[in-house]
């Protein structure tokens, strides 16, 4: 798909987008503290269900399961001189899952390091770790990129540029923000949205974070500072830690899909969902947004 397609289809309606991977992964027995990539292409069974129920709910993207295929986080199992291998494996898998009947999406997160804006050579390494990625990516096939839960507009001008450098594909970058819209590391989502729109970024918005019922404002203020159509894959809510430390997510997929109208409402017509959304939430999401 080309930008001006992708702009396009953007414009004709509200889409769809893919909900959680690794809370249901987890859901489907992958342990704790592996790395989630190699464990698909050691499991595929289990990401080839995932990905079809979400085609069966609605899914008109799915994302590659290549979230920390980067070689920053890959390092944490030992695994920095697996990035060709895992990301363009698991491209493949993900078309594998969907076919023709769903785009499938180059998923590229941060590396978890904060960047100073002011550090040339902290954004020169930052390009190389996204470019050696989404060049495996590319091998891959995917057809656009998603660059999700990013926690700086520093590092999301890293990820856009370094893309920008290899192909046109369509960009969609979504940061991780606080209920009002400060990031994590740097900025703040509407900064973002403004200064991602000049650097070639073709969709942008907010993922992650907390439930859909706090994010409506961010939503809104994304949309009033760029041109771009505006995503949002929020939560199933706030999770409740239990004593094991696992997240309970306990929004269920009618209630976040009546949140997810609010934030449709406000401005966002690319719409999915991320920690503790299943399928179910994206069919309810899809049945009540149509």
């Amino acid at each position: 798909m080309t930008r001006t397609e992708f702009s396009v289809w953007c414009a004709s309606g509200i889409h769809f987008l893919d909900g959680a991977t690794g809370s249901n992964l987890m859901k489907a027995g992958m342990p704790k503290a592996v790395c989630t990539e190699k464990w698909n292409l050691e499991h595929p069974e289990a990401i080839l269900a995932l990905q079809r129920a979400y085609l069966q709910a609605g899914s008109e993207i799915v994302y590659a399961p290549t979230f920390g295929a980067n070689r920053v986080l890959l390092a944490n199992h030992g695994l920095e001189g697996e990035v060709l291998k895992l990301n363009r494996e698991l491209a493949v898998l993900s078309r594998q899952a969907v076919g023709q009947s769903a785009m499938v999406a180059g998923d590229m997160t941060t590396t978890g390091r904060p960047v100073d804006p002011e550090d040339n050579g902290q954004y020169a390494a930052l390009l190389d770790v996204y470019k050696e990625q989404a060049e495996a990516l590319l091998e891959g096939g995917v057809e656009l990129f998603a660059v999700e839960t990013m926690m700086g507009v520093t590092e999301c001008m890293a990820a856009v540029e370094a893309i920008r450098s290899l192909c046109d594909l369509p960009i969609l970058c979504t940061l991780s923000v606080q209920s009002d819209g400060k990031c994590y590391f740097d900025g703040n989502a509407m900064e973002a949205a403004e200064i991602l729109e000049h650097l070639g970024a073709d969709a942008v918005g907010i993922n992650c974070s907390s439930g859909p019922d706090q994010l409506e404002s961010v939503v809104r203020g994304m949309k009033k500072a760029c041109m771009l159509p505006i995503a949002a894959k929020p939560n199933a809510g706030l999770p409740q830690i239990l004593e094991t430390g696992e997240a309970v997510y306990s929004m269920m997929p009618e209630e976040f899909a009546r949140h997810m109208r609010k934030l449709a409402d406000a401005g966002a017509t690319l719409l999915g969902g991320c920690c503790g959304t299943t399928p179910a939430h994206i069919a309810a999401l899809c049945k009540l947004s149509r």
